[in-house]
């Protein structure tokens, strides 16, 4: 099968998605991150199917339990699959798939990849990212999650927050300081954290959207196996930078050409409320449409770059800086389109999406390294421009700690 023609590969994924699968159904937004453990349960039986199947892990490598094809393959496979419904658990999926497992492929160990590759593939692993503290977001590299070594193992201490998915994860990459007499950027290490392990504690928060996505992660002594690290022990910053570009939208392969169509949920929206006639209206729906086009050439032509190993991991900021910047803006469009349909609905109306996303417009400017984080990365390591200013720099980071208690 290895060398299976893109045709033949068509025409037997057609077959077999038209025999197993079902029909996609439109979801809302809003409807994520409340995910039960019905919803949990049944992605696990679905993805089993998948991998039993031969149709998980296309493009993974067969030695960690994937079907070692192409990414050209990959791409046939979700192409035939657009308009049918495969196994997605939302945030826990992207986060899963598109972020750590690639992140597992290009920086861990053999053993670890072959431990835990094929169980994610089947979908008996499901991952999170154990990030931000409450002192610590954007400047990732200032966190105070603790990792002391014993022997064989490691002891874990410290507090997560904003963890998308954690609430139903197995595992979680959760980023610690192991070398405090370092500066900041060095000494941190990654671990693959068991979240049902003794001293864990999810702690899901309440958003104003009515969903769960976010979860507290309380590690209270929590052991973690010594060859559960990602990457190389106090080398965690090359890893960040790995898993970021993942992330941020680079090299996940999600978009391979421009929008057809004009915004297909602007479109509704204008239709449902007899509006498509209005030149206002319609000038919106452009613009919209402007933005969408724009991000995908910038998302393809970054990618395409940094595939053929030019410009390096630091192009993707250009890819997350566009999702911060256009979101809002497009998500205002939306409201205006929508007006009071977006203030007041029924549940399921296309107004309850405007606002929803609305409501959601900020988390890529926020989420993943600020706005403000990107244009300054962009700025230094891109376009290499002086650096700002940092009283930090060389300064093993038990001193900026004290330094800050000074303050």
């Amino acid at each position: 099968m290895n060398h299976i023609g893109l045709d033949e590969y068509r025409d037997e994924a057609r077959q077999w998605i038209r025999s197993n699968l079902p029909r996609a159904q439109r979801i809302m937004p809003g409807e994520r991150g409340g995910e039960s453990d019905e919803a949990v349960a049944a992605f696990r039986e679905s993805q089993g199917r998948l991998y039993d199947a031969g149709w998980a892990g296309i493009d993974i490598p067969a030695e960690y339990g994937g079907q070692g094809l192409s990414q050209a393959h990959a791409a046939v496979f979700a192409e035939e699959a657009h308009d049918y419904m495969l196994p997605d658990l939302g945030v826990l999926t992207l986060v899963t798939f598109g972020i750590v497992l690639p992140s597992i492929l290009a920086t861990c160990t053999e053993s670890f990849k072959q431990r835990h590759i094929p169980r994610i593939l089947a979908g008996r692993e499901l991952w999170c990212q154990l990030l931000s503290e409450p002192g610590a977001g954007s400047d990732l590299a200032g966190i105070l999650t603790k990792a002391t070594r014993d022997g064989d193992t490691w002891t874990i201490n410290g507090t997560k927050i904003w963890s998308s998915g954690a609430r139903y994860a197995d595992y979680g990459v959760c980023i610690t300081r192991t070398d405090w007499d370092v500066p900041k950027h060095d000494g941190l290490t990654w671990f693959a954290m068991p979240l049902k392990a003794e001293g864990v504690v999810v702690r899901p928060i309440r958003e104003i959207n009515g969903g769960w996505e976010f979860c507290e992660v309380f590690m209270d002594d929590v052991t973690v196996a010594g060859d559960e690290v990602l990457g190389e022990v106090n080398e965690g910053w090359s890893f960040t930078h790995t898993m970021l570009v993942f992330e941020r939208g680079a090299l996940r392969g999600d978009r391979t050409e421009l929008p057809k169509d004009l915004a297909p949920d602007l479109l509704e929206i204008a239709r449902s409320r007899g509006t498509l006639d209005d030149s206002h209206v319609r000038q919106l729906i452009g613009t919209a449409h402007v933005y969408d086009v724009v991000r995908a050439a910038l998302t393809i032509r970054v990618e395409k770059v940094m595939r053929a190993g030019a410009g390096g991991g630091n192009l993707a900021s250009y890819v997350k800086l566009a999702k911060g910047v256009y979101d809002p803006l497009r998500a205002r469009i939306g409201m205006e389109l929508a007006a009071d349909s977006a203030v007041c609905f029924a549940e399921g109306d296309a107004g309850s999406a405007m606002s929803l996303d609305y409501l959601n417009c900020r988390i890529h400017s926020i989420s993943g390294g600020s706005n403000e984080m990107q244009r300054n990365g962009i700025a230094e390591r891109a376009l290499g421009l002086p650096r700002e200013l940092n009283v930090e720099k060389g300064k093993p980071f038990r001193q900026v700690q004290a330094d800050a208690r000074k303050w």
